[in-house]
């Protein structure tokens, strides 16, 4: 098996090419890459054009801004990418918001990488696509074998969760957002892990881009559960964020917030992240499904209840 110096511009990537075994060969990485924790010792190839810093409101226009007239809201360091001289570069295609875009990568190699790495672009819509990301990433490691058994890997553990949860009588209809301020829903690959977990997912598509939503849908289709995953927040910061919905006059309203079934999720860990962790993501679901039926091991670290005097 060949050698590879792995550059990786998209965090569900970089825990593909570790899952894979092949974690000594990574020498770059994006901003946003931390998992596995020893990662973030790596160079970072990739910074955010906007402040990520502030209110979700705040964060959509800055990105809603700089897409107007950019293919991404990242840039590339091409400099760093020549220095480290990459013989793979894997970024996405799915996403302008989630990692740094096909193009500016493309661009980058074109102008500034001497070694002309080869370039894989992952594009997770659905989680068959996920799985084909593996072998892809796989495939262009040379270590095909090793993608196929990462994803019997995946398939083995979400057809246990779907065996767990096969017994319960009642599916809960579950409405995840994905971002708070304006609101939206996932949509994607989680659509298809609800189900997995036991589920009746109330918005967003499996396979389709996440929709934007409004407070007349919440109230319309009224989950018994709400599930608050934002994309690239942890739960500190998702809490800190929580306000501008518990905060509104229509919260009370819900049935999930009456009987106490919200739940704060890290949605930049797990939910939003088509790497190895789509299986955790499920088994998270689960355990908030069904409260005390289920144990994983990611109570307070994947997810915790929203505590019944947060409404204001």
């Amino acid at each position: 098996m060949p050698e590879h110096r792995i550059v990786s511009l998209i965090a569900s990537a970089t825990e593909i090419v570790a899952a894979l075994g092949l974690r000594p060969q990574l020498v770059g990485r994006s901003h946003e890459c931390d998992y596995p924790p020893d990662v973030v010792e790596l160079p970072a190839c990739s910074e955010p054009k906007i402040d990520i810093h502030g209110t979700s409101r705040e964060i959509d226009e800055r990105v809603k801004s700089v897409l107007r007239d950019a293919t991404s809201v990242y840039r590339v360091f091409t400099e760093v990418l020549d220095e480290l001289a990459p013989t793979v570069v894997i970024t996405q295609t799915q996403c302008e918001v989630c990692a740094v875009s096909l193009q500016d990568v493309e661009r980058a190699v074109c102008e500034m990488v001497s070694s002309r790495p080869k370039l894989v672009a992952c594009e997770p819509n659905a989680l068959a696509d996920v799985w084909n990301d593996f072998r892809n990433v796989a495939a262009a490691l040379d270590v095909p074998d090793r993608g196929e058994q990462l994803v019997n890997e995946c398939l083995t553990r979400l057809n246990r969760v779907a065996a767990d949860v096969r017994r319960e009588t009642h599916r809960p209809r579950i409405g995840c957002i994905e971002w708070i301020d304006p609101l939206k829903a996932a949509g994607n690959w989680v659509p298809e892990l609800v189900e997995i977990a036991g589920g009746v997912n109330v918005f967003g598509e499996a396979g389709k881009h996440s929709p934007w939503m409004a407070w007349e849908d919440l109230l319309r289709e009224d989950p018994e559960v709400l599930a608050i995953l934002p994309c690239g927040f942890d739960m500190s910061r998702c809490l800190a964020e929580m306000p501008v919905l518990t905060g509104d006059p229509r919260w009370s309203r819900l049935s999930a917030v009456r009987n106490h079934r919200v739940y704060i999720t890290d949605g930049n860990q797990f939910f939003n992240r088509p790497g190895p962790r789509v299986v955790e993501s499920a088994e998270i679901l689960a355990e908030i499904l069904y409260p005390g039926r289920f144990d994983y091991g990611h109570e307070g670290t994947g997810w915790i209840a929203l505590e019944p005097n947060a409404v204001g």
